[in-house]
C-alpha cells in the first residue's frame, strides 16, 4: 500500500488476516508513495511517488531486495499511477507533468524509455492499467475527456478514439475486467463510476448504476472473476461493490463496520475471498473477507501504517 508518511510504502504478509509488516526497503522512498504495483511473476514491486527519481522499483523475494537502479531518464513529475504489462517486459507510469504517461522496457530492472505516444493525454494522469492481454493501455485524466485508450505492442501504439459518451469532470482511476471486454473509470461528479464495453477501443457506455453513490470516487477494481466491481470513495460507507454480468448489477449491502476515511484505493485479493480498502484515516488499511458480501472486518496490523492510506494492491 502507498502511504503518506513513514517508508511510505507498507506491505504486510496475508493469509486469512493480516500477518507481519515487512521491513522497510533500506533505500526508501523519498516523499509520499502513490500506487504500488507488483510485477505479475511476483519477483518485483514498484511505487509511483510525489518527488524525483518518481518512480522506484525493487526486488520482491519475498520482502524488499537492493533498490533498483532509476531508469536512465526519470519522470518529469509526481508518479501517481503504475503498472506492470502481464507479460513482465515494461513498466508505465502515470505521471503529473508531460507528457502525462511514461514507458520502460523492463528485465531485472528499468531499461531503455519508450517513444511518447504521438498524442499525449489531455493533461495530469492519476490512474493506467494495461488490459490483460497487455496489448492496450488505459489512463484516467484530469481533463477532457477524462479517459484515454492506446494500443500497446512494444510501445505506444496510436491512441483510440474517445468514447461516444464522455464523463463530465476529473477521473481518478481506471481499470479493465479480467477478461479484458470492460474499462472502467472512477470519477469526481455524478455517476462517479462509469463504465464501457471494449474491443479493439471504447464501445457503448454501460448503464449508470441503479443505486449510485453520492461523492467522489477515488478508484476501481474488478474481482479475479469479473463478476464484481467495487469503488473506493469519499463519503461514508467509503467502499461499495455491485454486481457484474453484462453491465452494473445489484449492489451489495455494506459492511457493517466501515472504513474510517475517505477510501483511496480499493483490491480484490486473487483468490476473491477478501477485500481492502486504503483510506484517510487511522488504521488507514480495512480488509473483508468476501462470500456472497462483506464479511466480518478483519483485525487491524499489529504495525499500523505511519500515515494515510493511498492506493493498495494483492502480491500476485
Amino acid at each position: 500500500m502507498g502511504d503518506t508518511a513513514g517508508a511510505f510504502v507498507d506491505v504486510y504478509d496475508w493469509s486469512s488476516g493480516f500477518g507481519s509488516k515487512y521491513a522497510n526497503p533500506a533505500s526508501g522512498l523519498p516523499s509520499l508513495g502513490y500506487q504500488v504495483s507488483f510485477r505479475p511473476q511476483g519477483d518485483a514491486i514498484a511505487i509511483g511517488h510525489f518527488s524525483s527519481p518518481f518512480i522506484s522499483a525493487y526486488p520482491w523475494n519475498p520482502g524488499f531486495g537492493t533498490k533498483y537502479s532509476n531508469p536512465a531518464t526519470l519522470p518529469a513529475a509526481a508518479g501517481f499511477g503504475v503498472a506492470f504489462r502481464p507479460q513482465g517486459d515494461a513498466i508505465v507510469a502515470a505521471i503529473a507533468g508531460s507528457p502525462q504517461v511514461i514507458g520502460y522496457s523492463w528485465s531485472s530492472g528499468f531499461g531503455t524509455i519508450y517513444a511518447d505516444p504521438a498524442t499525449l493525454p489531455s493533461s495530469t494522469v492519476n490512474g493506467i492499467a494495461f488490459r490483460p492481454a497487455g496489448d492496450a493501455v488505459a489512463v484516467s485524466a484530469t481533463t477532457s475527456p477524462y479517459i484515454h485508450g492506446y494500443p500497446w505492442s512494444s510501445g505506444w501504439g496510436t491512441k483510440y478514439a474517445d468514447p461516444a459518451t464522455l464523463v463530465s469532470n476529473n477521473a481518478q482511476d481506471v481499470t479493465f475486467r479480467p477478461q479484458g471486454d470492460v474499462v472502467a473509470l472512477a470519477h469526481n461528479t455524478s455517476p462517479y463510476t462509469s463504465a464501457w464495453a471494449w474491443s479493439s477501443g471504447f464501445g457503448s457506455k454501460f448503464a449508470n448504476p441503479a443505486t449510485l453513490i453520492t461523492s467522489q470516487a477515488n478508484a476501481v477494481a474488478y474481482n479475479p472473476a469479473g463478476t464484481l466491481i467495487a469503488f473506493a470513495w469519499a463519503s461514508t460507507p467509503y467502499v461499495v461493490v455491485y454486481n457484474w454480468s453484462s453491465g452494473f448489477g445489484s449492489k451489495y449491502a455494506d459492511p457493517a463496520t466501515t472504513p474510517t476515511g475517505t477510501g483511496r484505493g480499493v483490491a480484490f485479493n486473487t483468490t476473491g475471498d477478501a477485500i481492502a480498502v486504503s483510506h484517510d484515516t487511522s488504521p488507514a488499511i480495512t480488509v473483508y473477507p468476501w462470500s456472497s458480501g462483506f464479511g466480518t472486518k478483519y483485525a487491524n496490523p499489529s504495525t499500523l501504517p505511519s500515515g494515510s492510506g493511498r492506493k493498495v494492491t494483492f502480491y500476485p
